[in-house]
């Protein structure tokens, strides 16, 4: 749920959803019988392999979501919280939580789920869980150095291998199909029962298997948000039917002092263009950047106009047809670019002796729009730089 706090949801009522998810998260594995030891460990006799399905299951499907809502621009992943793989102690606490498993009859939350029902073993498992988290705190310095070995960082299966998230998707989800036909195989082997599905539940199950690479393909062959918006600017390009609304500079430079609250003035140069000069009280959203959340209210405003520049025509253009397929906000870019800008209102040429009242007017109109500009932009420090929404990922799991 963390991607969607603060831009969807609010974080006070992503709490009371988090609480409701908890409580269904619970019903929904005493229902699936997670409470009770025998079919918890049922896993590692061959009787029952609930537990794998039921985590494969929830695995395979929580993958196939946040590959489609990530593919059509509707879930960030990039704040999503990847754990550090530690290897060494992701090994040893593996082990020792497995024969943990095996001897209790429980893994950490089915003992709280099975606790919450009044069991009293797990009572027990939840008591001895505790003194165990005491017991590895008290002793962290001398598991310190064990505990960081061989660290590969926040990294993903995928990326360890060198795969893109889809394939890895795809080779999950095959793993995921093979390991269900294999464990029906196993259990019915070992509790004598013939290989034959009840009634129903094979198409049940196709039906399942089908949905999950159905999504998958979707995401691996139709193009997503970013895709669609840069074909529909491809298309316009080749129709010569972009028509764009230009603002000259002298009438941005009195926009920005008289109605600077009507405008968002745009640089969609790299930062570090920026960062060297920029227009006074303009925003820097780089072109490549332009689709990331944070910058999805600028593009679906009405209240103010977007006035985008840069130093490349065509680079302009393209981030004025982006914003116009990316949102509903109403569009401008400057005639000039930011060097020609820069020139005309910060190093203007003083007119000669002798030259005409307009030049003379003009060249007092600009030097004034400056000064006004720069004593507003320090007057107002805070707009001069985009403002930065950080988010922070939620650490946990089972």
């Amino acid at each position: 749920m963390g991607p969607l706090v603060p831009y969807i949801i609010s974080e006070e009522f992503g709490l009371v959803i988090a609480l409701a998810i908890g409580v269904a998260f619970g019903f929904v594995l005493e229902q699936a019988g997670f409470s009770t030891t025998k079919k918890l460990v049922g896993l590692f006799y061959g009787y029952d392999f609930t537990v794998l399905r039921v985590f494969f299951t929830a695995g395979v499907t929580a993958m196939a979501g946040v590959l489609l809502l990530g593919h059509f621009g509707l879930l960030d992943t990039s704040v999503i919280y990847v754990n550090p793989a530690f290897i060494n102690s992701a090994l040893i606490g593996g082990a020792i939580m497995g024969v943990g498993f095996i001897i209790g009859g429980f893994c950490p939350g089915t003992s709280v789920c099975a606790m919450a029902i009044g069991k009293l073993d797990a009572l027990a498992f939840v008591g001895g869980s505790i003194l165990g988290v005491f017991a590895f705190i008290e002793g962290f310095p001398l598991l310190e150095k064990m505990y960081h070995a061989n660290n590969l960082g926040q990294i993903k299966i995928s990326e360890y291998f060198g795969m893109s998230d889809i394939l890895f998707g795809f080779l999950l989800a095959a793993v995921a199909v093979a390991a269900f036909i294999a464990t029906w195989y196993i259990e019915n082997r070992v509790n004598k029962r013939k290989n034959v599905l009840e009634p129903g539940m094979k198409n049940k199950y196709a039906l399942a298997i089908a949905t999950l690479f159905v999504v998958l393909g979707i995401v691996a062959f139709l193009p997503g948000k970013e895709d669609i918006i840069n074909m529909q600017i491809a298309k316009a390009k080749r129709q010569q039917s972009c028509v764009f609304k230009e603002i000259p500079a002298d009438k941005l430079a009195d926009d920005i002092v008289n109605n600077f609250y009507a405008l968002n003035v745009i640089d969609v140069r790299p930062a570090e263009a920026y960062e060297e000069w920029h227009l006074p009280m303009a925003i820097n959203i780089p072109f490549d950047q332009m689709l990331e959340r944070q910058n999805k209210a600028i593009f679906n405003q009405k209240l103010r106009t977007n006035i985008f520049y840069a130093d490349d025509d065509t680079l302009v253009r393209m981030a004025c047809l982006k914003a116009k397929f990316a949102g509903d906000s109403e569009n401008m870019i400057l005639s000039e670019s930011a060097e020609e800008f820069r020139k005309l209102f910060f190093e203007p040429e003083i007119p000669e002796a002798g030259s005409g009242k307009q030049l003379l007017n003009i060249y007092n109109y600009r030097t004034n729009a400056a000064r006004k500009m720069l004593e507003m932009e320090a007057a107002m420090k805070s707009r001069s730089a985009p403002v930065k929404r950080e988010v922070v990922t939620v650490r946990g799991g089972c």
